[in-house]
């Protein structure tokens, strides 16, 4: 049996623009089949982001506003609505050909292995998290259950591409000047937030956000059962892709899927945008 290998890159403070670029790199080396599964690990500055199911309704405040604050805006092709990201969130974006899995991996199957990762890192550090049926990412056990990751990707041609925002220390705050992910009745936490009111973790340190990102990248070798190599920087990672021949590529056919069952038989095939 071929072995299975995630590179992990863990690249630090990117800001979102650079970060996007670099995505749109490794999915189309991913595509020409130069280079394995990759998982970058980052943190952004302050930058609202909208998916393909946003409503401008619910970003609450001015884009004038936002940049007087130091906050840039951006409209994404992955799934879901909108979100922040900022210091202190770990950001993860799995670029991963869903094709190359065996047994083969869905699109939808693929979020719940996201979700599962995030819920054991939470499980790590005593913050115990879960699955809430119809939404997607990972929410705190709480009377009151709260968003401490969410989750948005796109997939094209069955590889992946955005991902997952674990929130560590995150300036809460930040999430007033929206409706994260357009849902009203529950709140928005973090790891830090939930390690200080928790019985079972209140007395650990929280480690930091590159250590967390160390965590994630084991959860994602256990759950997807792959061997994680940890590079020490981009160019380690885009040395090692081959070159190309000089053949035009397919053209690209995709279109939006729609419903669950359509998403499980186009997985590979056409555009997915789930959240």
């Amino acid at each position: 049996m071929d072995l299975r290998v995630i590179n992990v890159l863990y690249l630090g403070r990117v800001d979102y623009s650079i970060a996007l670029e670099l995505q749109q790199t490794i999915v189309r080396l991913v595509k020409e089949g130069r280079i394995s599964h990759t998982l970058l690990l980052l943190e952004h500055p302050p930058v609202i982001t909208t998916g393909r199911n946003a409503g401008a309704q619910n970003i609450v405040v001015s884009r004038e506003f936002l940049a007087h604050n130091g906050v840039e805006l951006h409209e994404t092709n992955r799934g879901g609505d909108v979100t922040f990201h900022g210091p202190g969130q770990l950001v993860g974006y799995p670029i991963f050909d869903l094709r190359a899995f065996a047994p083969r991996i869905g699109a939808v199957d693929f979020v719940r292995k996201l979700e599962e990762t995030l819920i054991r890192t939470c499980g790590d550090l005593g913050v115990v998290t879960e699955r809430i049926p119809g939404l997607t990412g990972v929410w705190t056990q709480n009377e009151i259950p709260g968003k401490i990751a969410a989750i948005g990707v796109h997939i094209s041609r069955a590889v992946t591409s955005h991902g997952f925002a674990l929130n560590v220390t995150t300036n809460l705050d930040y999430f007033k000047l929206i409706v994260p992910c357009g849902i009203i009745d529950k709140p928005v936490t973090s790891l830090e937030q939930e390690m200080a009111q928790s019985h079972l973790s209140r007395d650990r340190k929280l480690p930091s956000l590159e250590d967390i990102a160390q965590q994630v990248a084991r959860n994602f070798g256990r759950v997807f059962e792959a061997q994680t190599l940890w590079l020490d920087s981009l160019d380690a990672l885009l040395s090692s892709a081959p070159p190309v021949a000089n053949t035009e590529a397919p053209a690209n056919q995709d279109v939006p899927a729609r419903a669950p069952d359509e998403i499980r038989r186009l997985a590979g095939e056409k555009d997915i945008y789930l959240a």
